[in-house]
């Protein structure tokens, strides 16, 4: 089934677009012109289009004021059922009647309007139902199968979002109810929580209006949990195949679960018209395109999640840019990669930083031609104990840096990395001929030639010649002595919670305590310390 969208183009007419999906998301960041943009669709087609704008009023009645279906219908479309009154031709009135209409501010207390729809909708088909027994008994025939009435399709929706409470409805009132140790306990719907009335809400609106309308949600996340706003609108969806929802949204994870959808960029608004992209189909994570797009920032990927070091370090240590937190370093190096081969999509400078671990000095020197740069110490973990920032917290502490610093060096050399040697020599071994396996070409060539290339890089890896290597250069380090040396080497994340007290401070309380001082008194002399262990081909 193919729907049509409207969207104005940057001279403000009007342009017909279509899709096979029913979801499409029109997303921007806050001040974009993303509702008067859902207010100018609705307004070129009052008829097909029904916008339910971000300022709803989530209270009602305990008791709905029942109507008949036809003016409850015309009360939520319409905003009034008086056919006298004059303003009814315009079918916008619900938003004001005169040429002050607040098409994106006015605040829509339509809840009672919208359940006394549901509920006149359910009996009405409760009605039919009765009306199609009734003739088959006078004419002897077999009664039909009950069908599924609104009220079900609404419980069904329910039970999937909010699997802990049940939704009940008796004599046109709305109760919820939840289990506790085995007993039922039941509260009118008018005590539910915002969260909870916002799924009754929407889903009674998109379950009663007519056929085939267009629907537009602004905010439809508003009041909503992610994980509730997804499975409530995949549902909808799901029970209304005939609408097209156009969703205006600011969530770029909303917008990248929705996969199937046209996603439209609102990139500029001067205050009258539009600049707007069709995002295309490509390579890149959802996701990660929609979140970059909003930002006028360079980006840098870097590993981890949102909250782990290296996003807590970055984000101080790189202010001029947006931090993009992608795991593991495999996604870092394709992600990076994957967007600077994109660049008709933004104009933005792209990096990525990784960690050093078991790289060989060829293998950090090829990531340098995507743009894909290493730090100077084994891990992210390892910028906390470089020797500058020991110093720096052994005198803010009130210690003797020498000291300090001396005690750290014979621990980490001698207490972990001499004890630890023989597994960091292995797993250096093994980092290499993984690399080496990686650097195999059997993407896009024939069976014939993969064979050949992977046999190639098989020929050319020999495991005792590379754990020869690998002990060789770790073995070195060891007989250093070097503290530097051995902090670029050594892969051991546990090290970093395990100094603290050598400062005469909790173990685990070492790196907080140089987070908060980092965002604090101490934020200039941290950020000199670590920036000898940056990479200087990101400008920063």
């Amino acid at each position: 089934m193919a729907f049509t969208y409207w969207l104005p183009d940057e001279q403000g007419r009007k342009i017909g677009h279509q899709t096979e999906s029913n979801a499409v998301i029109i997303i921007g960041a806050n001040g974009a012109g993303k509702s008067k943009l859902g207010a100018w669709m609705e307004q070129q087609d009052y008829e097909g289009i029904h916008r339910i704008c971000g300022q709803r009023n989530l209270n009602f009645s305990e008791n709905i004021p029942l109507k008949n279906y036809t003016e409850a219908e015309k009360l939520v479309l319409w905003g009034s059922a008086d056919e006298n009154n004059p303003n009814m031709s315009r079918k916008g009135f619900r938003w004001g009647w005169n040429e002050r209409a607040r098409y994106t501010t006015t605040l829509i207390s339509d809840f009672d309007n919208v359940l006394a729809a549901l509920i006149a909708q359910g009996n009405n088909e409760k009605g039919e139902y009765f009306d199609l027994c009734r003739e088959a008994e006078i004419n002897n025939h077999d009664k039909p199968n009950t069908p599924n009435t609104i009220f079900d399709n609404l419980l069904h929706i329910w039970q999937t979002v909010l699997p802990q409470r049940t939704l009940v409805i008796e004599d046109s009132k709305f109760y919820a109810e939840i289990d506790k140790n085995g007993v039922r306990h039941r509260y009118s719907a008018t005590e539910m929580s915002d969260g909870e009335r916002a799924v009754l809400y929407l889903a009674a609106q998109v379950l009663c209006v007519p056929p085939r309308k267009t629907l537009i949600i602004d905010e439809p996340e508003l009041h909503l949990h992610r994980t509730i706003m997804n499975r409530l609108w995949t549902e909808l969806e799901k029970y209304r195949p005939d609408c097209l929802f156009v969703y205006i949204t600011h969530d770029t994870q909303f917008a990248a679960a929705h996969s199937h959808a046209d996603k439209i960029w609102i990139k500029e608004y001067d205050g009258q018209n539009w600049k707007l992209e069709k995002l295309p189909g490509n390579n890149l994570p959802e996701e990660l395109l929609l979140d970059i797009l909003g930002s006028r920032k360079n980006v840098l990927f870097v590993e981890g999640e949102r909250g782990s070091y290296d996003t807590q370090l970055y984000s101080v240590l790189y202010p001029d840019y947006q931090i993009i937190p992608c795991g593991s370093c495999t996604q870092v190096i394709a992600r990076t990669k994957a967007f600077r081969n994109n660049p008709s999509l933004h104009d933005c400078d792209v990096y990525g930083i990784i960690d050093r671990d078991f790289r060989s000095e060829y293998e950090i020197e090829k990531y340098k031609d995507d743009h894909i740069f290493t730090i100077n110490v084994a891990e992210v973990e390892n910028l906390f104990i470089v020797e500058e920032l020991i110093r720096l917290m052994a005198a803010h502490m009130g210690k003797e840096p020498d000291n300090v610093f001396e005690a750290i060096k014979r621990y980490v050399i001698d207490d972990r990395f001499a004890r630890q040697i023989n597994g960091q020599i292995c797993e250096g071994a093994v980092a290499e001929i993984k690399y080496k396996l990686m650097c195999a070409e059997i993407s896009k060539k024939n069976d014939e030639e993969a064979k050949a290339s992977l046999d190639a890089v098989l020929a050319g890896i020999d495991y005792e010649t590379i754990k020869q290597e690998q002990e060789a250069k770790f073995q070195a380090v060891l007989q250093s002595r070097s503290y530097a040396d051995t902090i670029k080497v050594f892969n051991k994340k546990s090290v970093v919670s395990s100094i603290g007290h050598f400062l005469g401070i909790n173990d685990k309380e070492y790196c907080s305590t140089v987070i908060a001082l980092l965002h604090g008194e101490k934020h200039d002399a941290i950020v000199s310390a670590i920036a000898p262990y940056l990479p200087t081909d990101i400008p920063r």
